[in-house]
């Protein structure tokens, strides 16, 4: 650390001399002293002066002094902080990730000139405010935005927390950042756990303390999945014996039954409400499918379905009659996001909301609607 007292040679040497390093080591001399608190107010105005002229530097090595020398000054002025703050990365990064001359606004000026260096930096800041962390997640960078739910110091509001799994919920790393942050929102660290790997859901429930009732859901969600994967690809008669299987062992859920309309699993669908309503298939599909609205409502009677659910099982079959698989890639899943935002728009009209618009989410939280839900309509 540089000890002396800035001399008028000094000073003299700052207008004379042509050395960079002598530059370099007397920029370094006048930062340490410029933050030490034994200058006059005189003499910290003229120090500030010679600050900012060697902010503009020809060379970079005096700018990056200045900056690692100046990076936790307390009393850096809030214009040198931001020439230095907009410079280069080997000039900026020091003074963005440590200097607390800078206000919210700066930062996010900074975060949407869109270099990632300088992202990064901003997001390893001791502190990093719920403003600064939206418009980071705003930018839609995996290794920033990692490197953001990293920092315990920064605080990410819900919102962007959902942002962020809407956004990266697939990527590893950024499942991981999340499993590991302190504090994760329970809305979050629900969805979450239907996204991550073994090792890690077992880490996120008792880190965040999620029920046992959530890991049984959990289990029986990857379960069902399975289910209805295999379903889609099998003959009526394979679905059928499936069905009576699944029925006898009790795990013909409300939940199984949602998810294969939702995916457009209607086969497996119509052989539920059958064995589940005791009538023959003929009879269910009729009753499904016809045009009014007595005969499903009927059948899902005697299915002894939750009554809850009626206005997301009647949705479902709207929408299935309205909307056709297009053969594309990804065909199913866009299937089912389209299913999804009609029973969440369905449901909004009854007045009840729901946090995401996931469909493992969706369903576990269809599967607790307490029973006095609005009814059917």
């Amino acid at each position: 650390m540089v000890n002396s007292k800035l001399t008028r040679q000094d000073v003299d040497k700052l207008l004379t001399e042509r050395s960079v390093e002598a530059r370099v080591e007397t920029a370094a001399k006048l930062a340490a002293q410029f933050d030490s608190g034994e200058l006059s107010p005189s003499e910290r105005r003229l120090a500030g002066d010679i600050l900012r002229l060697m902010a503009h530097d020809a060379e970079v090595q005096v700018r990056q002094s200045l900056a690692i020398h100046l990076k936790e000054s307390a009393a850096l002025p809030h214009d040198l902080a931001m020439d230095l703050a907009r410079d280069v990365d080997t000039v900026s990064l020091p003074i963005l990730q440590f200097s607390q001359s800078l206000t919210d606004s700066d930062l996010i000026e900074i975060v949407r000139s869109r270099e990632v260096l300088k992202q990064l930096a901003i997001t390893r800041r001791a502190t990093v405010s719920t403003t600064v962390s939206e418009a980071i997640v705003e930018t839609g960078t995996p290794e920033v935005v990692v490197s953001l739910v990293s920092n315990e110091g920064a605080e990410i509001s819900e919102d962007s927390l959902q942002s962020i799994v809407d956004v990266f919920g697939n990527e590893t790393t950024i499942q991981g950042s999340l499993v590991h942050r302190k504090n994760l929102p329970v809305t979050v660290a629900e969805r979450l756990v239907t996204m991550v790997s073994d090792q890690w859901r077992d880490l996120l429930m008792s880190r965040h303390q999620l029920s046992g009732h959530l890991a049984a859901d959990i289990t029986r969600q990857s379960r069902e999945r399975a289910t209805i994967n295999l379903s889609a690809g099998a003959d009526r008669e394979d679905v059928e014996g499936l069905v009576r299987h699944l029925n006898a062992h009790r795990r013909l859920t409300p939940s199984i039954m949602l998810r294969a309309v939702c995916m457009g699993d209607m086969m497996f669908f119509e052989a539920g409400m059958a064995e589940l309503g005791a009538v023959p298939l003929i009879n269910a599909q009729t009753l499904i499918h016809e045009p009014g609205e007595l005969g499903f409502k009927a059948l899902y009677g005697k299915s002894k379905l939750p009554e809850p659910l009626f206005p997301a099982f009647r949705c479902a079959l709207d929408v299935a009659q309205e909307n056709k698989f297009d053969g594309g890639d990804l065909d199913r899943e866009r299937y089912g996001r389209r299913m999804i935002e009609r029973i969440l728009t369905q449901y909004e009209k009854l007045g009840v909301t729901f946090d995401s618009p996931d469909l493992e989410y969706l369903l576990a939280k269809l599967d607790h609607l307490p029973s006095g839900a609005p009814p059917p309509p």
